[in-house]
C-alpha cells in the first residue's frame, strides 16, 4: 500500500469519527464476510484510504453505506452490479469482498463465473435489465435512447438512479485502491 496504514491510536478526531462510522456502522453488523479491520486495528480496503481525507472519506463511506443498505435494489442485483464493476476495473478487493457477499445473498458459483466472463443471465427481467444497464455504463459510459427505453420498461426511475450511483461509487473505490496500491488484506 502506498499510504501509511492508520491505527486507532494515531487518529485525530475527524479520522476517528470516520473510523467509528465504518467499524461500528451497518457494515459491521451481522456476520462478517470479510474483515473491515486488520489485525493491527487499521481499516482494510478502501476504508483505510478514506481516513487520510476524513471530510471526503466520511461522505464517501456514508454514500457507500446508503448504497449497500438503503436502496430499493435487491441484494442480488446490488451484488451482481458490484461484481461487474470489480471485474471491469480489475479491482481485486472489490471482487474478493463482494464475491463473499454475493454468495451469501444467493448468487451461485456458476453465476459468479458468468459475471467474470461477461455472460451472466439474470433469474428474472429485473436482474437482466440491471445487468445490461451496468454493462453499458462500464463498457462505454453511454446508454443509448433504445437501451434506456428497454431498461426503463422494466426498472423504475429510482432503480436506474441507484444503479448509476452504485456504478460511480464502486468505480471511485476501484480507482482509489488502484492509485494507492490497496489489495486483499494480508490475512487472506
Amino acid at each position: 500500500m502506498r499510504l501509511k496504514k492508520l491505527v486507532p491510536g494515531e487518529l485525530d478526531d475527524e479520522q476517528r469519527a470516520v473510523y467509528d462510522a465504518i467499524a461500528g456502522g451497518d457494515r459491521a453488523k451481522g456476520k462478517q464476510l470479510f474483515p473491515l479491520v486488520d489485525s493491527d486495528g487499521s481499516l482494510t480496503g478502501p476504508f483505510g484510504v478514506m481516513l487520510h481525507a476524513p471530510r471526503i472519506g466520511d461522505r464517501l463511506q456514508a454514500l457507500g453505506s446508503a448504497i449497500r443498505f438503503q436502496t430499493s435494489l435487491t441484494d442480488r442485483v446490488r451484488e451482481i452490479a458490484i461484481l461487474q464493476v470489480g471485474q471491469a476495473l480489475g479491482s481485486e478487493f472489490e471482487w474478493w469482498a463482494h464475491e463473499r457477499i454475493a454468495r451469501s445473498v444467493g448468487v451461485t458459483d456458476e453465476e459468479i463465473t458468468a459475471i467474470s466472463l461477461g455472460s451472466f443471465r439474470g433469474r428474472d427481467e429485473t436482474e437482466q435489465a440491471s445487468y445490461e444497464v451496468v454493462a453499458n455504463l462500464l463498457q462505454s459510459s453511454v446508454v443509448t435512447d433504445e437501451e434506456f427505453e428497454r431498461a426503463s420498461a422494466i426498472l423504475s426511475d429510482r432503480e436506474l438512479v441507484e444503479l448509476s450511483v452504485l456504478v460511480g461509487y464502486y468505480r471511485t473505490l476501484a480507482q482509489t485502491m488502484t492509485l494507492f496500491g490497496v489489495g486483499i488484506p494480508d490475512e487472506e
